[in-house]
């Protein structure tokens, strides 16, 4: 346990370092993204004297570095900006369309989850048979395919005609009804999962391979142990350690995959934003909406690892 806790505290004092370095990082890359501030908070008709003191009261001529301290010592206290006319807290943006980008990766890497150890588990169980080969196929088919182009094909078959049997874009509101809600998340979530899901397949089918090779699943069906029990309480859970460390670094796909599909199906959340601020140049939008999903993306794989420690407890000792 004090091993563990030692790993535990590592990853936590890292985070701050991490989050100081994304911060630098999409502060540095917008500041060089094309477009004048000034011009597009002020219009293109504004005159030069009006321009040149908007730059200078909001401290666009001061050096980078200057402006970066400026920037970081907002975020500490939670300011982070206005939108442009009409102006409205950036803060208030992020609460009301985060949660739409939550609920749809969240759903997504719940779909994800099922179809990679649903399909990867039959793939290794039944392995060189012609189930395994099928698997092979789909995954290879879902790896090749776009997550956007996916989403029209499903908006196509399941959300026109005669075949609407979901929404075709919209959120519902989940205190209007769980049944509405998941209506209206199946078909993105969906869209989003099975690019990611199919390389989860190739993952779980490995490491059920590798394990159930291993002496002591021998073992145990020489010991007249049922072969159902070794796999389901011994196989399954060793071979779980690397898939769900893919699937840490997949979520973060997830999360920028989310933001195309939520324009594909007309979801309020921060693709929108982004879509929103650039069409608008508004930078402070931007740099809002990407810093928190930059950051959320730091946190998730710091959560992914603590599970990983706990799913793996012979790291624990190291």
């Amino acid at each position: 346990m004090a091993n563990f806790l030692r790993l535990l505290g590592r990853r936590l004092a890292a985070l701050p370092l991490m989050i100081l370095g994304v911060t630098l990082l999409v502060f540095v890359v917008l500041q060089f993204a094309p477009g004048d501030r000034a011009v597009a908070a002020l219009g293109e008709g504004a005159s030069p004297e009006a321009l040149a003191q908007y730059r200078q009261a909001n401290g666009f001529n001061d050096p980078l570095i200057v402006q970066y301290v400026h920037y970081l010592g907002k975020l500490i206290t939670g300011d982070f900006g206005s939108t442009l006319p009409p102006a409205k807290p950036i803060v208030d943006v992020i609460a009301s369309a985060f949660p739409v980008t939550l609920q749809l990766t969240f759903v997504g890497v719940i779909i994800a989850v099922v179809i990679s150890l649903v399909f990867g588990v039959l793939a290794a169980l039944y392995r060189d048979t012609w189930v395994d080969q099928l698997i092979r196929v789909f995954s290879v088919a879902a790896i090749a395919t776009p997550s956007f182009w996916l989403g029209i094909l499903l908006i196509q078959w399941f959300a026109l005609g005669d075949n609407s049997w979901f929404p075709s874009g919209g959120l519902a509101d989940p205190s209007e009804g769980f049944a509405g809600w998941l209506s209206s998340m199946a078909l993105p979530a969906l869209a989003l999962a099975v690019p990611v899901s199919a390389s989860l397949i190739r993952v779980v089918r490995t490491s059920m391979v590798e394990e159930l090779d291993r002496d002591y699943v021998r073992t145990a069906i020489g010991n007249g142990v049922p072969y159902f029990t070794v796999v389901s309480r011994n196989v399954l859970r060793n071979a779980l350690v690397t898939p769900v460390t893919v699937l840490g670094l997949r979520i973060g796909y997830l999360l920028g995959g989310a933001v195309v599909i939520e324009m594909i199906f007309s979801l309020p959340g921060m693709g929108q934003q982004i879509l929103n601020g650039i069409t608008n140049s508004d930078t402070n939008l931007v740099q809002g909406v990407v810093l928190v999903i930059a950051v959320t993306f730091v946190i998730v794989n710091i959560l992914v690892d603590l599970l990983y420690l706990l799913i793996n407890p012979r790291i624990r000792t190291v």
